[in-house]
């Protein structure tokens, strides 16, 4: 049995998690908890055995030194708590660390253990893919789950994926299994700006995150980071017209297969968020993915194979993503 000590009776708690590799495309899913775990000041209270879940020649330990004294962090994956004040109090339970190189059911085991002592009532994972979707546009946020009645009641799909998965459908299985409520949240990332930071991508997340769970999230710097990444994308992506004219054409496709969409409850949603976050005041921009952008000098286009930093050739029609993912 786990038992905690000084963790606090937490408020109708939420469980975020999310981890660095195949599941984050340009880490947009991982910094999003990071975000979260940074603005609320989070406090580590628990971390899984590294020797139990990691390969260290695949995911290297780290030698730093703090006043004079070497020290070392080991790949692991860690547990903080947030406590969300104003009218509806909700405490969070972030998960932020790397998808494990073995035991994945024993690491979602340990994870539920923790999930079962706390009480949580919702289990929110957050991932990040690679997609045919253009910079220019909001980022294509969608919301899954196993849960038929759970997708009726938080306006979700049942998944109906087939094919590889990663730490993120193993686990929300897991807590299918175990009765848990579970849904994930992906991000799709422009495949030929796929190196992180995007910003953009992880302000989408939490926008949805926001919408879903009822929390206000404080977005920071992070709406002025996106607008400055999508500058830069457009900087880039200006200096070859082939790239120019494949990004023109993924708007294209965008819009019409959007267009019947481009009301209705997507403008719904975004009024709502405006008026909690003009009740609820604070600090601090918003800004939405709708036209976002992110901070000048960050954003990457992959490089080609001579190692020159510059837009790649758009892929020929009818050619394969990059990697497999989840819906």
């Amino acid at each position: 049995m786990i038992e905690l000590e000084g963790v606090p009776e937490l408020v109708d708690p939420v469980m975020v998690a999310a981890f660095e590799g195949w599941n984050d495309a340009g880490d947009a899913a991982s910094t999003a908890v990071a975000h979260l775990d940074k603005e609320w000041k989070g406090e580590v209270f628990a971390a899984l055995d590294a020797e139990d879940y990691y390969d260290f020649q695949v995911n290297r330990p780290t030698v730093f030194i703090e006043d004079g004294v070497r020290k070392v962090t080991w790949p692991t994956t860690r547990l903080s708590v947030v406590r969300v004040g104003g009218d509806k109090p909700r405490d969070l339970v972030l998960v932020r660390g790397i998808e494990p190189s073995m035991r994945w059911r024993s690491f979602c085991n340990e994870l539920l253990g923790f999930a079962h002592e706390l009480g949580v009532e919702l289990v929110v994972v957050l991932g990040a893919l690679l997609g045919d979707t253009p910079h220019t546009r909001p980022v294509p946020i969608s919301g899954t789950t196993s849960d038929a009645d759970l997708a009726r009641r938080m306006d979700l799909e049942e998944t109906k994926y087939e094919g590889p998965t990663g730490i993120v459908g193993i686990l929300q299985e897991a807590c299918t299994h175990a009765g848990v409520p579970a849904v994930s949240l992906w991000a799709a990332v422009p495949h030929y700006v796929s190196q992180p930071p995007n910003p953009k991508a992880t302000l989408a997340l939490l926008n949805r995150l926001e919408d879903l769970i009822g929390v206000r999230v404080p977005l920071g710097e992070l709406p002025e980071d996106a607008r400055a990444w999508q500058v830069g994308v457009d900087q880039l992506a200006a200096e070859d017209t082939e790239v120019a004219e494949y990004v023109q054409s993924l708007e294209e496709a965008r819009d019409t297969a959007e267009l019947p969409e481009a009301s209705g409850e997507a403008i719904a949603r975004e009024f709502e968020r405006y008026l909690r976050r003009r009740d609820g005041g604070g600090t601090g921009g918003h800004a939405t993915a709708d036209g976002a952008e992110g901070p000048a000098g960050t954003p990457f286009l992959r490089d080609n194979p001579s190692g020159r930093a510059r837009p790649p050739k758009p892929p020929k029609a009818g050619g394969e993503d990059e990697e497999s993912s989840e819906d």
